[in-house]
């Protein structure tokens, strides 16, 4: 069953208010030319990733989990199944326009330099040209690449262009973002910036489904998982249900005097078996001691590779994603035109889009003068409300409205 035409019972199946991607049923054959089935990538799968959540996507190679993301994205049908990502088929261009997606691979134009490749991608979602500027910056400054962004992408380290691909998949604020291998080639730093980052966005009522064999980056910041293998789930569940112990218990407490330590574990042996019972002092792990390092190196000494990133780019920080001019242009256009389609006869002349393309000109024209002499603030209201209902008089008069 393609999954762009699910069942309606299995539609009623599937969501429910905080679930942004919702999986049933999932099964993917690969067959060979001459139609045969020739291995089944993904079986019986279900899970579903809610609203501002870090999802986790476990497994060995070749378990199935790059099939999965790739049929998310739209890339490939399923066999049989059903795949809704916000209420709409992974395929439908209005669900892709909220995704973000950094790869395995960093498929880059190699001849492009930092800042011409996200004007590129940039351009994709329709983002004028000073909002793209302006993301393109606070991105480059937030991975670190402010210092290289005139070198091409060619030259960079696999660590580098982890780095600007991570700058892309961000460039359109997307609602849920995709991260595969995300640190892959990543110094300690950038990978304990990427998680950081990872954790920001979810404040933000992001969601992240993020797959990866770094199981430490994983459990630093993931709510919930599912583990494949075989193309099966094996394990589902929150982190502290996957993780947690149940048949032992841990004990945390200063360092005890010698007699203390003795009197303690004397109880403890009246309880438990003694071999049972460790005791040892705790450790930090290598990261901490890693970035304590670099931090106290940093004071005196330079490098000629990629930096310590910013802070998250302040457009990621907002409360509301910004519009681009196109985007709320082409909105309004699409919204008053809907349910009025023209036909053949109807369809305008050359004289008629000339004249319409002037009327527009002169539109965005008299937007811009009368907002330079706004002064303050109730003024400024009261000018918007006003270009705004001349903007809306204007457009309904080139739609042919009454």
């Amino acid at each position: 069953m393609d999954i762009s035409e699910p069942t309606s019972a299995a539609v009623d199946d599937v969501a429910s208010h905080d679930d942004i991607v919702v999986v049933r049923s999932l099964e993917k054959i690969f067959c060979d030319f001459w139609g045969r089935p020739k291995a089944k990538a993904i079986n019986e799968v279900s899970f579903e990733v809610r609203r501002g959540e870090v999802f986790g996507l476990l497994g060995p190679n070749g378990s199935g989990k790059s099939t999965t993301i790739k049929i998310l994205l739209g890339l490939l049908n399923s066999t049989r199944g059903v795949v809704r990502i916000f209420g709409r088929s992974p395929r439908d261009v209005k669900t892709k326009e909220r995704i973000g997606y950094l790869p395995e691979e960093s498929y880059l134009y190699r001849f492009l330099n930092s800042e011409e490749t996200l004007d590129f991608f940039g351009g994709l979602f329709a983002l004028d040209n000073e909002e793209k500027k302006r993301r393109s910056e606070q991105l480059l400054e937030m991975v670190g690449l402010k210092g290289v962004q005139m070198r091409t992408v060619g030259e960079f380290s696999k660590g580098m262009q982890r780095r600007i691909g991570l700058a892309q998949a961000l460039i359109n604020d997307p609602d849920l973002v995709i991260l595969d291998e995300p640190t892959a080639g990543l110094d300690p730093i950038g990978c304990r910036e990427i998680k950081d980052l990872i954790l920001n966005l979810k404040a933000r009522g992001k969601t992240v489904i993020l797959s990866s064999h770094l199981l430490s980056d994983v459990e630093d910041v993931c709510d919930r998982a599912v583990i494949y293998y075989g193309g099966k789930v094996q394990q589902y569940g929150t982190l502290e249900e996957l993780l947690t112990e149940r048949d032992s218990v841990q004990f945390t407490m200063p360092a005890l005097s010698e007699a203390a330590q003795k009197e303690v574990m004397e109880v403890m042996q009246r309880h438990a078996d003694k071999d049972s019972i460790r005791v040892d002092n705790p450790s930090q792990n290598l990261e901490s001691l890693f970035l304590n390092v670099v931090e106290q190196a940093r004071a005196s000494d330079e490098t000629s590779g990629a930096t310590s990133g910013s802070e998250v780019a302040e457009f990621l920080k907002a409360d509301e994603p910004i519009p681009s001019q196109a985007e709320t242009m082409l909105n309004r256009l699409i919204d008053k035109d809907a349910g009025k389609a023209k036909s053949p006869v109807e369809e305008e002349s050359p004289s008629e889009l000339k004249l319409n393309e002037a009327k527009l000109d002169s539109l965005s024209g008299s937007k811009s003068k009368t907002s330079s002499v706004v002064e303050s603030p109730t003024e400024k209201k009261v000018e918007e409300k006003k270009n705004l209902d001349e903007v809306d008089d204007k457009l309904s008069g080139l739609l042919g409205e009454d």
